[in-house]
């Protein structure tokens, strides 16, 4: 089962084009969108949500034209949006119970299994009686999974899920996500490369509404090897090197600035050569993008 996104534009009132020519295929599994803020990932995730429409392109899964047959891929999908709010007087448990409801399970006993099992699933089971006003912020993200997995959804659309989580949390709804992406296409929005590293075996990097590079992630950071330099520098020097070289990358360490250059043959002897990773892909592929003059 995969997710196909064809050539798939929208361009808002105001004249900007959030999305320009997108094509994926989505396979099972967890896959990473990445980009900056107002790259268009999350018009994109809308999009596949049914919550807007696009001006051209097509959506299909599993036999559903997503973009005219919206109710049936409400029926199998999950989604859980970056602004993701609660009914702070109302328990987890009352509020899952609603929403079980809403999705079509009648049966009273169904129900109740059903919202169990998640509270567990989420680990909330133990506080479904209070209040989702007293949650902590990765509490109602927890939430907001189990929400999300009423009805069996055959795909998860996550947005920004991780931003303002503590380490514990964090780590938490990692391991959360990725026992859920054995079963099911689960997207994963995010402007965070971390969690793209540490979750997804497929992946793309959208920048204003492009999609600019695609593919497995080892694969990506593969493309780089041997061609990422580093050296700490005075922090203001940064400029002069700016101008000289390709610096993709800074990073401020006690008071000195590390830079990471992109070259095919070392800047100069004292640069040492530093193994690539995610987080170089994604800069790199984010400055070229900017280099390109717009039409």
């Amino acid at each position: 089962m995969n997710l196909i996104i064809e050539d798939l534009n929208k361009t808002y009132s105001n004249g900007v084009q959030a999305l320009k020519n997108v094509s994926l295929t989505i396979p099972q599994g967890m896959f990473g969108l990445l980009g900056p803020n107002g790259a268009g990932k999350s018009t994109l995730m809308r999009t596949i949500a049914t919550l807007q429409e696009a001006d051209s392109g097509s959506v299909t899964m599993d036999g559903i034209d997503v973009l005219r047959q919206k109710e049936e891929m409400r029926t199998v999908l999950g989604y859980l949006p970056q602004e993701f709010g609660v009914y702070p007087k109302v328990s987890a448990e009352t509020m899952l119970d609603h929403i079980a409801s809403l999705k079509g399970i009648n049966n009273k006993g169904e129900r109740q299994e059903v919202v169990s099992a998640l509270l567990q699933k989420v680990n909330l089971h133990g506080v479904r009686k209070k209040n989702l006003g007293t949650y902590s912020g990765g509490m109602k993200q927890r939430f907001g999974i189990a929400q999300a997995l009423i009805g069996s959804p055959k795909i998860i659309i996550v947005d920004e899920p991780t931003a303002g989580l503590d380490p514990t949390e964090r780590n938490r709804f990692h391991n959360l996500l990725s026992e859920i992406g054995e079963n099911t296409i689960v997207i994963l929005s995010t402007h965070i490369v971390e969690d793209v590293t540490h979750l997804c075996s497929d992946m793309a990097i959208i920048c204003q509404g492009e999609v600019i590079s695609s593919g497995h992630p080892a694969e990506l950071v593969a493309e780089l090897d041997g061609k990422i330099w580093t050296r700490t520098i005075e922090k203001n020097e940064l400029p002069e090197y700016q101008a000289q070289y390709k610096v993709i990358n800074t990073q401020l360490k006690s008071g000195k600035t590390q830079i990471h250059v992109l070259s095919e043959f070392e800047p100069d002897p004292s640069f040492e050569r530093a193994e690539s990773d995610l987080e170089d892909v994604y800069f790199a592929r984010i400055a070229e993008r900017m280099e390109v003059v717009p039409e």
